[in-house]
């Protein structure tokens, strides 16, 4: 039984996801709760929120308890970017990409 959660055009660059999925891929979901919430990063925040989302699935949608699940996928893919623009040099303009990703969370049981 998988369990899953997306979010969707979340205001932080994949590339700044990446980083902070990969430290709890495979762990148990109170281990990677406590790993994501003690980790100074932006991304964290975005990625514990939704990771609470799918045990919330696998608790209320399937009957699961939380202690058997582990994190079997978790990613951060890019999503489109906004193009914004700002006053440049000698009168011009400079591209600002505001970079979105795509979040998601996989939870299984343990075996």
């Amino acid at each position: 039984m998988e369990v899953r959660a997306v979010a969707k055009y979340v205001r932080v660059p994949a590339t700044k996801v990446k980083p902070v999925a990969d430290l709890v891929r495979g762990k148990s979901v109170a281990e990677a709760q406590a790993i994501l919430r003690f980790t100074p990063r932006r991304a964290a925040a975005h990625l514990l929120k939704v990771l609470n989302s799918a045990v919330a699935n696998a608790q209320n949608n399937h009957d699961l308890l939380s202690e058997n699940l582990y994190v079997k996928e978790i990613y951060g893919h890019q999503g489109p970017v906004l193009k914004r623009y700002k006053a440049g040099a000698r009168g011009g303009v400079s591209p600002r990409l505001r970079r979105t990703s795509h979040l998601g969370v996989v939870l299984s049981e343990r075996e």
